[in-house]
């Protein structure tokens, strides 16, 4: 019988039974202000159910069930025939099942579709990221394939269904279906022109067959793909179904699952095509531009996953310091400790108000805000995808020791928070794609500068930003070389602008005066000490039920 030595205190409890919905003011008001009447009330209700259900203790350990039972690759059955299947733990399944029958793959068909479905994502994937990969790719495949109404009819209600249905099937048996994408190859990584995978067209107009790799395929276990191959007329856009409608399996040689350093929950895998059955999406030669609106799709949700990790990890960090007492007080009531959950707040909040403001601004798809998207999702995309881990890596550090183990959940949040960086496009591919719209289309610059115009005059250091970011626009010399410099004050001129129409005055105070107004150092908690901090740290408390 072990002896009983002493008794612990100061422990802080779990942050579980709460909604996560409710609990983040950001979030909630964002939705407030994107919505219409008539459906918001609805909205509400259905973001506040999935909050209760992700700030659970059962989908809390589904996400860390799902972890520490990373996906299996099975090449064949016990005879010796090829399958090329991945396994899962249930607990994998019970979060896709839930998040899709929540919606999170359906927004291009319903009024308001694309907030609450980006409120859904941010909300749900707080339990657990690595499944946001196949929703993001199902939701983004819609698009693209829109661009042949026979293979939109055919595939679209079944990407945007509510019911998800595991294991490999012809599409037309299932109730729903889930796709991937593969572009990238071993030789070019993310020049998908120089990709060598062959398409070669049979006699029936549209099919094809395929030879060749991909060096990372998304989510491999899904019913289908968007792949770029080499037609006659070049680099074009072909639909994969993993199953043929008569029910063999099309060959889709999975040749190992990647060893990635987070997202251990997904499957990221090499696959090699031999002679596989394809439709091809779109003209010939114009693959890249088929395609394009899947990863700007996809994009956005890198920075609304990047939102979310920043969201749990700045919640855990306050929550660790609103229970922990350490020199006579409570964490939360030191000054320095306030000033570090301040700054972290900060960058969340405006995370989330732009990735929200992104979705709005795809629900109105007018020429404007169309135009807008083309420069505001690589510059969102780049910088919100790289603050997210230097924000969790110092909300980890708020735990101190109990942060850096495993239990606490902050390592899983730290080894995922790069990955948004590097998918869809790193960050150099993002600034190049910034100046690509600034240099071709004048219509997207014009209408990133009236949407950071709206705030003109509600602060002076916003316009002192705009100022001198139409300096920098004003000379495109030699531009390449200073893209990161100019991407990263786009963005956040449009977060403080932003901010300064929408959220509280002490947290748009605190924002223009660190990241528009210099007055702030090269670390977190290095914000002016005569802000309000308490009022913006006690904003970002998740509420506890």
């Amino acid at each position: 019988m072990a002896a009983s030595t002493h008794t612990v205190t100061n422990q802080v409890p779990p942050l579980v039974g709460y909604d996560v919905f409710a609990g983040d003011r950001a979030l909630t008001e964002a939705v407030e202000r994107h919505l219409a009447p008539g459906i918001l009330r609805e909205a509400q209700e259905e973001l506040s159910t999935l909050g209760r259900a992700a700030g659970s203790a059962q989908a809390q350990e589904w996400g860390a069930q799902a972890n520490e039972n990373p996906p299996k690759l099975r090449t064949h059955d016990r005879y010796g025939h090829r399958v090329d299947e991945v396994d899962f733990h249930p607990a994998w399944h019970r979060l896709l099942g839930h998040a899709v029958t929540a919606g999170l793959t359906d927004a291009w068909g319903r009024e308001g579709g694309h907030v609450r479905r980006a409120a859904g994502f941010l909300v749900w994937t707080q339990a657990e990221a690595g499944h946001g990969c196949p929703l993001s790719m199902t939701h983004a495949a819609v698009p693209a394939l829109r661009t042949d109404p026979a293979l939109a009819a055919e595939w679209e209600p079944l990407l945007t269904s509510h019911v998800y249905e595991e294991g490999l099937r012809p599409a037309p048996q299932k109730a729903g279906v889930l796709f991937g994408m593969g572009m990238t190859e071993k030789q070019g990584g993310t020049d998908v022109r120089s990709n060598t995978t062959r398409a070669e067209a049979l006699a029936a107009d549209g099919e094809y067959l395929l030879t060749g790799h991909k060096w990372f395929c998304s989510a491999p276990m899904s019913d289908g793909f968007l792949v770029l191959a080499q037609a006659a007329d070049g680099l074009s856009c072909f639909l994969v179904p993993r199953v043929l409608p008569d029910g063999s399996r099309n060959p889709f040689a999975l040749q190992r699952l990647k060893d990635k350093l987070g997202n251990r929950s997904n499957a990221s895998g090499e696959v090699e095509f031999d002679g596989t059955w394809a439709r091809r999406v779109g003209e010939e030669g114009r693959g890249v531009r088929t395609i394009i609106e899947m990863v700007a799709a996809t994009r956005l949700d890198c920075v609304v996953g990047s939102a979310a990790l920043m969201r749990q990890a700045v919640a855990q960090a306050i929550h660790h310091s609103a229970h922990r007492s350490a020199f006579g007080g409570l964490l939360i009531e030191k000054p320095l400790m306030r000033n570090v959950l301040a700054d972290l707040a900060l960058e969340s909040e405006a995370a989330t108000t732009l990735a929200l403001r992104l979705a709005a601004a795809y629900d109105a798809d007018t020429e404007q805000e169309r135009a807008f998207l083309r420069i505001a999702v690589p510059a969102a995309k780049y910088w919100v995808t790289k603050r997210c881990s230097a924000v969790v890596g110092e909300a980890l550090e708020c735990l101190g020791g109990n942060g850096y183990v495993e239990e606490s959940g902050m390592p899983r949040l730290l080894r995922e928070a790069p990955l948004n960086s590097i998918w869809e496009g790193s960050g150099n591919v993002q600034a190049l794609d910034v100046l690509r719209a600034l240099q071709r289309e004048p219509g997207a610059l014009d209408a990133f500068l009236r949407e950071v115009g709206k705030a003109r005059g509600a602060d002076h250091r916003l316009d002192a930003a705009i100022k001198d970011l139409l300096t920098e626009l004003a000379d495109l010399e030699a531009v390449e070389a200073r893209a990161r410099r100019l991407v990263e004050r786009m963005a956040l001129v449009l977060q403080g602008s932003l901010l300064l129409r929408w959220a509280p005055p002490e947290v748009a105070d605190a924002f223009c005066a660190s990241r528009l107004g210099g007055d702030w150092g090269s670390a977190f908690g290095t914000l002016p000490h005569s802000l309000d901090l308490a009022t913006v740290v006690e904003r970002a408390r998740a509420g506890e039920s």
